[in-house]
């Protein structure tokens, strides 16, 4: 998978160098370009060859989905700010998660930490629970279930 990503970014660095423009939507430009030639080339490989292609178009959808997350959240909190009386229900929820190991888990804190409204207070000792504070906490059941729906198991599909 290394080896395809390595490849992907070198032909996007050839497309940049042969249009003699260097910005950013000429590089993913090139990024998409490369990442076609890629999978036309490895087509008939074997099953590891074809997981660099199953896995970029997940990254980019969790990032979308992340960046979709975090704007709502922003506009929430903005919300809550400009308001004369504040409608927030503070909380504190033990999230138990189903990953496996300390990268995921810290890939997980990071996300839930970087949306605003949000903050991971601990983890647990043996490792099973988050401990999460929400300022928007009217259904703890809801927002476990909308966290394990939505964040962890997009996670779950990029890293494994």
């Amino acid at each position: 998978m290394i080896k395809h990503l390595l490849l992907n970014i070198l032909l996007s660095l050839v497309w940049v160098a042969l249009t003699g423009h260097l910005n950013y939507t000429n590089f993913l430009f090139g990024f998409a370009l490369g990442f076609f030639i890629l999978w036309i080339l490895t087509r008939f490989g074997s099953s590891e060859d074809k997981q660099y292609f199953y896995r970029v178009p997940k990254i980019l959808l969790f990032i979308l989905f992340f960046f979709y997350d975090m704007i709502k959240a922003n506009i929430d909190v903005t919300r809550e700010i400009l308001r004369p009386k504040f409608k927030m229900s503070p909380g504190i929820v033990a999230f138990e998660h189903r990953l496996k190991t300390d990268f995921e888990i810290t890939m997980l804190v990071n996300v839930i930490a970087l949306t605003p409204g949000t903050m991971v207070l601990k983890i647990s000792d043996d490792r099973k629970y988050i401990f999460i504070h929400s300022l928007y906490l009217k259904d703890k059941e809801k927002f476990i279930e909308r966290l394990r729906n939505g964040l962890e198991s997009k996670l779950i599909e990029i890293i494994r």
